[in-house]
């Protein structure tokens, strides 16, 4: 089941299984609010099953600012690592099947990785995987017109476009649902 950690953090199989008892599974719905805004996060989940969705408030519209799903760990990050107030809220789209680890249990996993050079090396590298999705997202609305954003995530996402309810797709590319459904009638006409 962390097989993807496993296959990029080679951890001993003694600190492996240290490793896994620290995580907690939890069976949750769809619509499960797992972090509000504003709130401090005290864990971090791994998906094992379904889809979760990052979103704020803004002007009482919620924006959807990414999904996570299968074999993805996720947490507020800023949080859960500087113990600041979360900036997002987290909520389950589909019924999940998370691995929850604490805030002191990931510490304490954190401080192994970080001894050993090539480890926190991995780990770094997999934190920039995510602040470079956060970079391409924003950069995207800049410099892409919300019908180049819709067939950039088809391409590169394309689970997305398949899983996600269509109202979470157009607030994750900034556009109401009429458009989205504009956008798609026109890439049908011009196939």
């Amino acid at each position: 089941m962390f097989e993807h950690i496993q296959d990029r953090f080679l951890f001993s199989k003694e600190k492996w299984r240290k490793f896994l008892r620290c995580f907690h599974r939890m069976e949750v719905p769809a619509k499960t609010l797992l972090l509000r805004e504003g709130e401090k996060s005290e864990h971090a989940y791994y998906i094992e099953k379904g889809v979760v969705r990052a979103w704020y408030n803004n002007d009482g519209k919620d924006v959807t600012f990414q999904f996570f799903m299968e074999n993805t760990m996720f947490s507020s990050l800023e949080s859960f690592i500087k113990g600041l107030p979360g900036m997002v809220s987290f909520e389950t789209i589909e019924p999940c099947i998370l691995w929850r680890i604490s805030k002191s249990d990931a510490d304490a996993v954190l401080e192994e990785v970080y001894e050993d050079r090539e480890l926190r090396s991995m780990f770094m590298d997999s934190l920039f995987e995510r602040v470079f999705d956060y970079m391409k997202h924003f950069f995207s609305f800049i410099k892409d017109t919300p019908k180049q954003r819709y067939l950039n995530l088809a391409r590169e996402r394309p689970e997305i476009i398949r899983r996600i309810p269509q109202h979470y797709i157009a607030s994750y590319l900034g556009i109401t649902t009429v458009h989205l459904s504009r956008i798609k009638s026109a890439i049908l006409k011009e196939k």
